[in-house]
C-alpha cells in the first residue's frame, strides 16, 4: 500500500512552516540550519508532533466504534494534551494515565502546562506513581478495562502513539511534505537533526525518506537516557512503517542512526547543555524549545555543527517537535 491508501482525519492546518535560522546559524558559523515547525501545525492545544500521528489513528478509532481515547505517558507529557484536544474535536473522551516519569522537584509540576490543558480540555487525567518506561504499562491496561466496565469502547493509544502498527504514518508524510517544501523553497536539507523517545517520529521519517530520489542523514537525538531502548524501537518501527507503505525494500542499518550524549542520566531532566541551548535559541531567534525533548535535540545539533559532524556546506533541517507547555514545569531552573 502506498501512503495515500491510509485514511487521515484532518487535525492540521497544512503543512507546518519552514523556516530559516540565519542568526543561530550565522552564531555558530558552519551549516545553515531551518526549523519545521510541529509547534505551529495545529489549532488544537498548541499542536505538537503527535498532533500529526493523530490524523492517521483517529479513523482506526471510529472505525472500530471507539467512544474514549486511552493513552499514557509522563505527568508533564506533551502527547496526552494532543490525545485530549484531538477527542475533544472528534467529540470523544479521553483517559490519560499520568505517570510520574520524570523525578523532578517543581512543587506544581502537576498542575500547570501540559496537564492543566488536558483538564481544561474535559479529559480524565489519572496520576499514577511509575517509573519512566516506553513499553505497555499495567496502569494504562486498568484504565482500558475501567472503560469496558463502564460500559464504553476504548482505543488503546501507546505513549507517544509510538508502538502502534499506524504510529510511523504521520512522520512518512512529514518527509514527503518536506520533499514538497524543499521545490519551493529552492534548497536540499542533506541533514535532518530531531529528537527520539518513543520512536516513531524519528522512525517515520527514516521510512519516508527512503522512498525519495536523495540521500539524506536523518539524525535522532536520543532524549531517553536509555538509548538500546530507543534505537531498538526506532529501528522496529521504521522497518514496519516502510513495510506499510511499500517501500519495496529492507532499510539499511545506516539509515538508521541515534546518536547519544545529550539526554543526561534521566528523561525529562534538564542537563546544562539543555539549559544552554534553550537560551542560545530563545535570545537569537525568539524561538521557545522545552526541556524534555527539544532542548536536547538543540544541544545536540549545535554540537554537531560546531564540531564539523554536520560540515559547513550543509542544510539542516531542525524538527521542533513542539511541547513548550512544560516549560511552566520547570521555571525554577530559569531565573
Amino acid at each position: 500500500m502506498s501512503l495515500d491508501a491510509f485514511e487521515r482525519y484532518p487535525l492540521l492546518f497544512g503543512p507546518s512552516p519552514v523556516h530559516p535560522l540565519d542568526r543561530l546559524s550565522d552564531h555558530l558559523g558552519g551549516a545553515r540550519i531551518w526549523a519545521k515547525r510541529e509547534d505551529c501545525n495545529s489549532g488544537l492545544a498548541f499542536g505538537g508532533n503527535k498532533t500529526r500521528k493523530l490524523e492517521y489513528l483517529i479513523p482506526d478509532a471510529l472505525r472500530q466504534g471507539a467512544d474514549t481515547l486511552v493513552s499514557i505517558g509522563g505527568v508533564q507529557s506533551n502527547h496526552t494534551r494532543q490525545v485530549a484536544a484531538v477527542a475533544a474535536k472528534a467529540g470523544l473522551k479521553a483517559v490519560l494515565v499520568q505517570e510520574s516519569w520524570v523525578d523532578w522537584p517543581d512543587a506544581v509540576n502537576d498542575k500547570v502546562g501540559n496537564i492543566l490543558l488536558s483538564r481544561v480540555m474535559g479529559a480524565d487525567v489519572r496520576l499514577v506513581q511509575a517509573e519512566f518506561g516506553i513499553g505497555f504499562k499495567d496502569s494504562w491496561q486498568q484504565a482500558l478495562e475501567d472503560v469496558r466496565a463502564a460500559g464504553g469502547t476504548p482505543y488503546a493509544i501507546p505513549a507517544g502513539a509510538s508502538d502502534h502498527p499506524l504510529g510511523g504514518l504521520g512522520f512518512a508524510n512529514w518527509a514527503h511534505e518536506v520533499q514538497q517544501q524543499e521545490r519551493e523553497l529552492g534548497v536540499f536539507f542533506d541533514t535532518i537533526v530531531v529528537c527520539s523517545v518513543t520512536g516513531s517520529t524519528h522512525a517515520g521519517m527514516i521510512a519516508g525518506f527512503a522512498g525519495q530520489d536523495r540521500p539524506r542523514r536523518v539524525l535522532g537525538i536520543d532524549a531517553s537516557a536509555k538509548i538500546d531502548e530507543t534505537r531498538a524501537q526506532v529501528a522496529k518501527i521504521a522497518r514496519n512503517t516502510a513495510e506499510l507503505i511499500g517501500l519495496g525494500r529492507d532499510l539499511r542499518d545506516d539509515e538508521i542512526t541515534v546518536l547519544e550524549g545529550w539526554a543526561g542520566d534521566l528523561y525529562g531532566v534538564p542537563v546544562q547543555s539543555t539549559l544552554d541551548a534553550i537560551r542560545l535559541t530563545g535570545r537569537l531567534e525568539g524561538m521557545i524549545i522545552d526541556p524534555v525533548y527539544e532542548g536536547k535535540s538543540m544541544a545536540g545539533l549545535i554540537d554537531l555543527v560546531q564540531r564539523g559532524d554536520i560540515p559547513e556546506g550543509s542544510n539542516v533541517l531542525y524538527a521542533h517537535l513542539g511541547g513548550q507547555p512544560a516549560l511552566n514545569a520547570y521555571s525554577g531552573v530559569f531565573h
